[in-house]
């Protein structure tokens, strides 16, 4: 077999891994494709992901769906007011016999982490995630030590509940390459749901269909995909108009375009393609960069985006 045969034949290898971790994800959370085509953009991207939304929409089972359909360690964290940062990160222990202390780690050192209602917890408790999402390491009692890889933290939080949240800072909002929003099913798929008594038994029952070799080579061929320079410099046009746009009081940051040009190159792979096109940059944009920016005037998501869309149509697409 040819080098070029086996390219060929690892390509399409890897496509069908896609396609199974979509399906897979499909089976429970119904009528929303376009949403799980982002998330999984994001988990190949090398990223993490923020779902924030309504209450009983799917945030929790689109996490967990992602994170069974892949199989690697999980952890599922539970945030509240109370929760103390040891109890992620893990906590020093002295053993007698050794008189040696000993490190324990806390369920943040998992391959995939779901954290539930994140915005529950304590600012303190909040800012313990921010070196592991950035470095993929976390540094207690003088010592480093590294998280295994892959790494993705998936978060939720509802957005227009405020007793007893705490809202997440910019600096903590812009470690999350993408935010989704769900959204209500199709009134069919809802139906459907209804009929059919929910999801419950078929999300508990759901096996991985993705093994951690492939999302590992998916997540390689993601830095391969070669993107234009008239698109890196169409990424920096935007990026630019946020931040001298008067109706942005925070444009966004160089992080927020390294990940959109990462996004971009995710969805070309997702799309079987070794290069990236606009549609990817466009297809991803709301969705990597309306949390990081703040209007002057106020308003929540919902603004934010329709004035990143603004944004996105006064600039010329390139050819």
């Amino acid at each position: 077999m040819s080098e070029a045969t086996r390219v060929l034949a690892r390509g399409k290898s890897l496509g069908d891994a896609i396609r199974r971790l979509e399906e897979n994800v499909q089976m429970v959370v119904r009528g929303k494709p376009e949403a799980i085509r982002l998330a999984v953009v994001a988990i190949l991207a090398r990223g993490h992901v923020l779902i924030e939304d309504v209450p009983g929409v799917g945030k929790t089972t689109l996490a967990q769906a992602l994170a069974k359909s892949i199989g690697l360690d999980f952890q599922r964290i539970q945030f509240t007011s109370d929760l103390l940062p040891s109890d992620i990160l893990g906590v020093s222990i002295y053993r007698r016999d050794s008189e040696t202390f000993e490190f324990c780690p806390g369920p943040l050192f998992a391959n995939i982490v779901l954290a539930d209602e994140i915005n529950r917890a304590t600012p303190k408790t909040q800012s313990a995630l921010l070196e592991a999402m950035s470095e993929r390491q976390v540094s207690i009692d003088r010592q480093r030590f590294e998280l295994p890889e892959p790494f993705v933290v998936l978060a939720t939080q509802n957005p227009l509940e405020f007793q007893g949240t705490f809202p997440l800072p910019e600096s903590q909002l812009d470690r999350f390459l993408m935010s989704l929003e769900l959204g209500y099913p199709p009134r069919a798929d809802e139906r459907e749901l209804l009929l059919s008594g929910g999801v419950d038994d078929i999300l508990a029952s759901l096996a991985p269909v993705v093994d951690r070799a492939e999302l590992l080579a998916l997540q390689r061929q993601v830095a391969g995909v070669r993107m234009a320079e008239k698109l890196a410099d169409y990424i920096l046009t935007v990026a630019e108009a946020t931040r001298t746009s008067e109706e942005f009081a925070l444009g966004i940051s160089t992080r927020a375009a390294q990940d959109l040009f990462r996004a971009a190159q995710a969805m070309a792979v997702c799309e079987g393609r070794d290069f990236a096109v606009p549609d990817d940059v466009q297809r991803t944009a709301l969705t990597v960069l309306s949390h990081r920016i703040l209007l002057r005037s106020g308003g929540g998501i919902k603004a934010t985006r329709s004035a990143l869309r603004g944004v996105l149509s006064r600039i010329p697409v390139p050819l």
